[in-house]
Parts: C-alpha cells; structure tokens; sequence
C-alpha cells in the first residue's frame, strides 16, 4: 500500500517541513505544490526531505477560484505521469496536521484500499440554498482587477443564470475541499478536468468549485459505490463565514476526542503550542522528548 499526499500551500516552510516529518512513513510519499506567487527559494531546502518532491508546473492561486483545481491537476499530473503506482491520494492543505499516528493511518488506508473517503451533501439543504449562486452568477475569484466586484454584481444581474454544464445531481458541502481517493478515482477526476475544455471554461468564473465539483463528478460515475461519505479531516466552520476557525489550545481536547485523521486549519503565529500539545500527547507519546520538529517550544 502507498499514498501520495498532495500538500497544496503558500507560506512558512517550517510549517510544511513539520507537517511532513509528524507523516514520515515508508508508504507515503509528499508532492508539494508552492503557489507560484511565492518566491521558492526559502522552500528550496524542502526537497531534501525522504520521499519528498515538488510540483514542477506551479499555479498562481487564487482563493476561491478554479485555480486552485488546476493546482490540484499539476499535481496529479506529475504522480501519474511518474514511475511509481498509489492506492491512494490525501489532498491537505499547508494549514493542516495529523490528529492521529501516522501508523494509525497507514492502517485505517491499508483496509480500506479500493474506496475513497469524502463528506458532501445535496440539494436542499442550508449549504446548497447559498451556494447555488456560486454556479448560477459569475465570480471573477480568477481576475486581479479594481471594480470586478461591482462587474461581477452587473453581469449576474444583466446576463442569463449560469446553468451548470452537465446533467448531474450535485453533490458537495461546507467540508467537501479535502479528502483521500482511491488511485483509480483520482485518476478518472484527474482525466475528466484534463481533457474537458468545456468544464473548465465554465467553473473559472465560479466560486469555490472546489467544493462541490470533484463530488459531483464522482458520486455521478462508477466510483460512487466505492466512496466513504467519511473525509476524515476536523474542520471547525462554527465561526461562519467563508474560512474555517483557526485551531488553538483551547481546541485540543476536541481534537484529542475526534475519530478524524487530520484536522485544519493551524497558524503557528496564532498558537505556537497546539502543535506540541498534540505531537505530545496524540502522536508521538513517551517519544516525544526525542522527536526534533520545526518550531517546537523547548
């Protein structure tokens, strides 16, 4: 059994650095992607780690736009046009961290090989009422401009709604942006967003497409019986709003509690101490004292 974890990201290299030491595990393997806004020179040392690569084809990224799916197919593109075959491929964020060992999720993936695990919801419910209009108006989230705000505003109210562009059931959800898929699932998604020049024109001037379009073009194909409604990531939305609460501290025994195998989203600038708190008493134990992680309080 192997994984290729996807960490998609913008800052703090020491961040990523930790993040991939707390996963070091003969099965994984780590394909970073730095947002080609960034200066990669103070992340350069990265690809010294074990098992660790970047992605050659960076994307500029923009949050709530397509292009952090075009981020997500550069990667794919270099795992599946590399020498080495995965079960499984774990999307993560720069912000997020394992709340479990890592041998405890090597085996949760060993039995499960052949499925893919991601939460979404469908229409009606609260979250497809609002989000509807991320498909139906016109977002410009790709477009770095004074004014397009007001643009946007004037051509949702002058031009027709946008009609997705495939008959499909929708499926998607407040927590659908992270999850682990099966090789051949990743790779049906990965071929789908590749070759469709027509879904790709359309959802460059959506909002958020991705958190419902990898759901629904999965839960309307053959893998749909392979998927665990389960994307075992803690993501705390009780805040509202569009961005999920920063973890701190006070979070720890929640997260401690929590069946999930990742949690986001982390800021050591606003906690320095979670981290520590949960290699110490979640992942590594009476081991702790001897683990040398980026960051660590002494």
């Amino acid at each position: 059994m192997r994984v290729a974890h996807i960490i998609i990201f913008h800052k703090d290299p020491g961040a990523i650095e930790r993040l991939i030491k707390v996963l070091q595990h003969p099965n994984f393997d780590f394909y970073l992607h730095l947002d080609k806004k960034v200066d990669i020179e103070p992340f350069a040392y990265l690809s010294d780690l074990p098992n660790t690569h970047f992605v050659i084809d960076r994307k500029t990224v923009r949050w709530g736009g397509f292009s952090q799916l075009e981020a997500l197919i550069a990667s794919l593109d270099q795992i599946f046009n590399g020498n080495k075959k995965y079960d499984f491929i774990n999307l993560l964020s720069g912000q997020d961290y394992p709340i479990k060992p890592v041998a405890e999720i090597n085996d949760l993936l060993s039995d499960n090989i052949g499925k893919s695990f991601m939460i979404s919801e469908t229409p009606p419910s609260p979250w497809w009422d609002d989000a509807i209009s991320r498909i139906t108006k016109y977002h410009l989230a790709e477009y770095d401009f004074r004014g397009k705000y007001r643009l946007e505003t004037a051509l949702s109210k002058v031009l027709p709604k946008r009609v997705f562009p495939l008959t499909l059931q929708l499926y998607g959800g407040p927590y659908a942006s992270y999850w682990i898929l099966s090789f051949d699932a990743a790779l049906y998604i990965y071929y789908v967003l590749h070759r469709n020049e027509r879904i790709r024109q359309f959802f460059k001037h959506t909002w958020a497409p991705d958190e419902f379009l990898i759901h629904t073009l999965l839960m309307n194909s053959y893998f749909r019986g392979t998927v665990i409604n389960e994307n075992h990531h803690y993501i705390d939305r009780s805040q509202g709003g569009s961005r999920p609460k920063i973890l701190t501290k006070d979070d720890f025994d929640l997260l401690e509690r929590s069946d999930k195998m990742f949690a986001r989203k982390f800021d050591r600038v606003v906690d320095p101490e979670i981290l520590d708190m949960i290699d110490e008493k979640i992942i590594f134990g009476t081991n702790y004292a001897h683990r040398k992680m980026p960051g660590r309080r002494t």
